[in-house]
This record gives structure tokens, sequence and C-alpha cells, in this order.
């Protein structure tokens, strides 16, 4: 077994201080007690470097690290010939590349580290491979050489004859506006190189912010500002990495439908989506990515749309005969057990009246209605529906105009709240964090083993809350928001007071931000569990599709203008509310018999047009 395998070491930059540990590892290596460098720290390095070669694999370095900075990882020796890319040494390294197809959109799908950014940066001849021998880098030719036979040596060899240009929209859409000065107007006369900037900015909804500058956009319109800067332009490669972030259903539907619209028979379109029924839709094949985040990643061969999403769902790839996930993923609706009519009867009952309320020129009208204890509450609409105005008349930190049923009185309701941006102001570790916050939660082991450990919390006890990703403090708003306790207003992780007392109802909005594919369906599972055993109410915001079918007990539709005049439905059943949101977008979702994902039916495709005609949006039968 030992001659089929090969080791890699890596060690975080980040987190290795060989200065204050007093260079442990190295002491306790039994390589280096027989004389030989395995593990060496020069007096001027920031960070320890560790033999590959050398490395016996005893994992006694990994104990005595105090900064849990290494790590050591077997791999399969074939691996070893297919490295495409390797920073340095002991470091994140990627194992084969995409295959892009003129004339068709490639999906990647893979889990946040594991090396999709790297493989856009390769494909746009951005990064050039170095085939892992980052000491000796190979020149072009030797990589032509390397790809010979394949599909990808046509591609390079079209980078670099014919000068093809490549744009890619970055991930993380907030840094724009340090890069980026003027107005939106004025930027996108600027980068007009197809005469589309009136038909894009009509499908982007961007008309109304014409006049605003870059620095002052939100979240949404800077993801929809991004779109339309590369779709603007003339280039043979469009690059999309997570182009659906802060956007809500209808308008990833629209960017889906702008990024499909770049193909030509000879341009090449590759999307990196998290939200996987927007990545079915986008895509024409896919390409999965596995490994262990930070250290390795693997691409597999190209697949058809649902069999390459399948794949990556149950965590098995039949063509390598490779488990990379020990259990699969599913999206069956009927998570919980059927409860009983004795049961239901026991779950407490909550009533709040008809109301609206008028902020600046919007208006909010909420239909009376009711939920229980033990539920998740889905609202569905598009952003400028007042989700959140809903949500803080709850709470009571916002006082309706008018209340149309007097008989019906507001419930009064201590409140967990997690907001949809989060601002890390906390100046401390995230242990520190959390036992000033919710010690009593935190220290209990039913909350450790439902919530902690799933989302993997006890890996950033030790970091400094500033310094989180966003994907990590997402985690942690989300462990803060289910082990709180009530709020009164407040930036989360700042040092705002909490009033100790128990929370009734959990208000949390776009949970799925920032989270990969893996991370959104586990972070699903703990939110319904949670719920579930602790006999409370959540209601939850969520534009990922999938997410959202899988939360919900019932759902509140919006309906309306955005940012002028909205209503907010009654709660109803998931398939009768889905029907009537699903309706107003014009669009119809089946499920998928294997794992019973949500899919988007093609528009005009003889289901789309089947369902339409049965008036069944929404597609329950498996």
């Amino acid at each position: 077994m030992a001659d089929r395998l090969t080791r890699i070491a890596i060690v975080s930059s980040d987190r290795c201080k060989p200065k204050k540990c007093r260079q442990e590892c190295k002491k306790s290596c039994p390589v280096v007690k027989t004389g030989k460098l395995c593990i060496e720290v020069t007096p001027a390095a920031k960070i320890a470097f560790i033999s590959e070669e050398l490395c016996i694999g005893c994992g006694i370095c990994v104990k005595k690290c105090p900064f849990e900075a290494i790590q050591i990882i077997n791999l399969p020796k074939d691996l070893n010939k297919d490295t495409t890319h390797r920073y340095g040494p002991n470091t994140f390294k990627l194992h084969r590349l995409p295959v892009p197809r003129p004339g068709q959109v490639l999906g990647l799908v893979g889990t946040n580290g594991i090396g999709k950014s790297t493989a856009l940066k390769v494909l746009a001849g951005k990064l050039k491979p170095n085939l892992g021998r980052f000491k000796n880098p190979p020149d072009w030719q030797e990589i032509l050489t390397y790809f010979r036979g394949s599909e990808l040596q046509n591609y390079f060899t079209r980078i670099l004859e014919d000068n093809l240009k490549a744009i890619i929209k970055p991930q993380y859409v907030d840094h724009i506006p340090k890069a980026v000065q003027g107005n939106v107007g004025e930027v996108l006369n600027q980068k007009d190189e197809r005469d589309m900037k009136e038909e894009l900015c009509a499908d982007l909804e961007l008309n109304q912010v014409i006049e605003r500058n870059v620095g002052d956009l939100s979240g949404g319109e800077l993801q929809r500002f991004a779109i339309a800067v590369v779709a603007i332009q003339n280039a043979e490669i469009y690059m999309f990495d997570e182009p659906s972030s802060y956007l809500d259903v209808k308008q990833r539907l629209k960017a889906a439908q702008v990024v499909r619209s770049l193909l030509r028979p000879n341009s090449y379109v590759i999307v990196v989506e998290h939200d996987l029924s927007v990545l079915d839709y986008l895509s024409d094949f896919i390409c999965c990515l596995y490994g262990k985040p930070g250290a390795y990643g693997v691409v597999t061969l190209p697949f058809s749309v649902r069999e390459g999403i399948n794949i990556f769902l149950a965590g098995f790839v039949p063509t390598e005969n490779l488990r990379f996930r020990d259990e699969s993923l599913t999206f069956k609706v009927a998570e919980t057990p059927q409860e009983s009519a004795e049961e239901i009867e026991t779950y407490a009952r909550y009533r709040y009246p008809s109301m609206s309320k008028t902020q600046g020129n919007f208006r909010l009208r909420v239909v009376e209605g009711e939920f229980t204890d033990s539920q998740i509450i889905v609202m569905l609409g598009e952003n400028g529906t007042g989700k959140t105005t809903f949500i803080r008349m709850l709470a009571g930190l916002l006082k309706p105009d008018i209340v149309e049923n007097s008989d019906v009185e507001i419930p009064e309701f201590n409140v967990s709240y997690k907001p949809q941006k989060i601002s890390p102001k906390f100046q401390s570790t995230v242990r520190h964090l959390l036992h000033s916050k919710i010690r009593d939660s935190y220290t209990h082991p039913q909350f450790n083993s439902d919530v902690m450990k799933p989302l993997l919390i006890e890996q950033l006890m030790d970091q400094e809350v500033v310094n989180l990703s966003g994907g990590e403090l997402q985690r942690v708003a989300l462990c803060l928001c289910l082990g709180k306790i009530s709020f009164d207003e407040y930036i989360l992780m700042s040092a705002s007071i909490y009033s100790m007392q128990p929370a009734d109802i959990y208000l949390i909005d776009e949970p799925s931000a920032y989270l990969d594919s893996e991370q959104r369906i586990v972070a699903s599972k703990v939110i319904k569990r949670f719920i579930l055993h602790a006999k409370k109410t959540a209601f939850v915001v969520e534009h990922d599709f999938i997410m959202a079918t899988y939360l919900a007990d019932r759902v509140i539709v919006y309906e309306g203008k955005p940012s002028i005049d909205c209503t907010a439905n009654c709660p109803q059943s998931l398939l009768t509310g889905m029907n009537l949101f699903l309706s107003h977008l014009d669009i119809t979702f089946r499920r998928d018999p294997t794992n019973y994902r949500p899919r988007i039916n093609k528009l005009e495709s003889t289901k789309d047009r089947e369902q339409k005609a049965a008036g069944s949006y929404y597609y329950l039968d498996d």
C-alpha cells in the first residue's frame, strides 16, 4: 500500500509561528533526530519547511504543533502525474483542469478552498501552470506537450497564438469600489464594446442606479453591475465566479439568461456557482472538484449537468471508483417524521393582525396570519419587498402605522436575529466571542453536537473574529443566533449587551451567503434539527431555492412592486406558496428522482409547457 501512496505536507502561513513555539515540530520529528533535515526552520523563515520526500507520515509534528498549522496527507501516487499547479513548498496543489468547450457553458461545483478560482486563473491565461515544478517551472512548449492529445492542448494553443481575451467576474464584488471609480453609467459607457448597454441595463435592472457612484451600490447592485461590465465587453472567454450572490431568485434567473446569451460558436463560458438550481439552469456540462480544502483539489472528467451535480451530492465518482464524502446528500421535503394529530394539538399557536407600515416612499401591507412552534416559515420575494421590515415589526423594533384587526394583538416575542450583512467588530477570538455571548449554550453537550460540530466551529475557536473569511463568519453568526437569547438593536459581533432571555423566534436572514454548496446543505440540516428539537419558530429569508424548499414548513409570499408597494401574504403550505411564487416568476420546477433536489425546467421545454398548462409550477411527485 505504501508504494501506491505519496505524501503531501501543508503548512499554513497564517498559523505557523516557529519563533513562538520554539520549533516544537522540528524537535519532535523522529527523522530529524536521525540527522536528516525533514523539518527545517531557518532564522529568516516565517514558516517551517517540511520535506515531503523524507517525511514518513508519523503525524507527531501535526499533534505537537500548538497552532494546528500542519497537515500531513496521503494521496494516490497516480495523482502525481496529473499535477497541474502548485504554489510552492508545503502549499496547495491542483490536480487536472476542467476542459471548456466552445459554444457551451462549463459549470464548476465544489467546496470552498478546493481550487476553483485557481482553475479559472489558469484557464484565463493569468496563471501559468507549473505542473507541480515550482522551483524550475516549465515553458509553454513543454506545457502544450503535457496536454497533447486533449482538448486543453487546442485551448491553450488558441490562448497563445490567437491572443484570446479572457474576462473574469470576481467572486468578492464588495471589493469592486476600491478598484473602480465613477458612476455606473460612465463605467458602462467606457466598457461598451458590444453596443449592448441599454439592453443589459434593462435586463439587470441597472437603470435606476445608472447615475449612482459605484461606491454607493448595495451588494446586489454591485453584483448586477459586475455581470454587466463583463457581458458588455468583446471577449472569447467569459468567466463568472459566483454570479448569484446577493441576488434574489428573479435576479438570479435574469443573470443566468444574460450569461447564456454570451455563447457563440467560438466563445467559452465558465461559471463557478454554489446555488445548485442556478448552476443546473446555467450549465451545459459540469466538472466536479473534490479533495481537502486548502491542501489539494482534484478535477473530475466532464459530466452531463444532471449527472455531474448528482455525483457531487452523492460524494462518489463512478468513473474513478472513488468516494470523497462519507454520506450522500438528499433533499426530501418530508425530512421530519409526520406528526400525529395529538402532537399537533400540543403546539403553541400565535396570530398576528393585518397591519401596514410606510417608510419613505415604500409601503408594506401584512395580511393577518398565524404560525406555530416547531415550524420554519420561509419568506419568498424579490429584494426590496419588505421581508426585513416584517421581521422588525414582529420583533417589536418597528411599530406598524395601521393595525386593521383590533381583536388580534401583535404577540410579544424574545427574538434572536442573524442579519444579512455581518460586521466583524469583536476584537478577540471566536472562543472569547462565544463565551461572552452564548456561554450556557456553547458549553452544553446537546448544542455542541447539534450545532457546533456540524458547522465546524471547533476549528475556528482560536482564530481572531476580524480575520475570519465570509463563510467562516456566516457559520459563527448562525451559531450565535441559534445559541441566543434575545436582542435589542445591535450590530452583530459588536460590544452590545444582550438580555439573557431565551429566544422564542429565530429570524435568520440569508443563511446561505458565502457558504459553499456542501456547507449550505449542512447549515439547512442544522437549522431544521435545532428548531424541531427546541420547539421554537424560525422565520428565514433565503434566495437559494434548494435551501429554501428544504427548510420550509410554510411559506410567506411577497407580491407587489419592490421598494414601492408590497404585500406579505399569510403563511401557507409549501406546495401552494411555491406555486404562487413561481407563477409570478414564470418558471417551473421538477424534482430529481435520485436525490429529490428541485430542478428548474428550461424555458419553453416540453416539461415546462406541460406544468404551466396544468398550473403545477412546483412539481412534488418523484
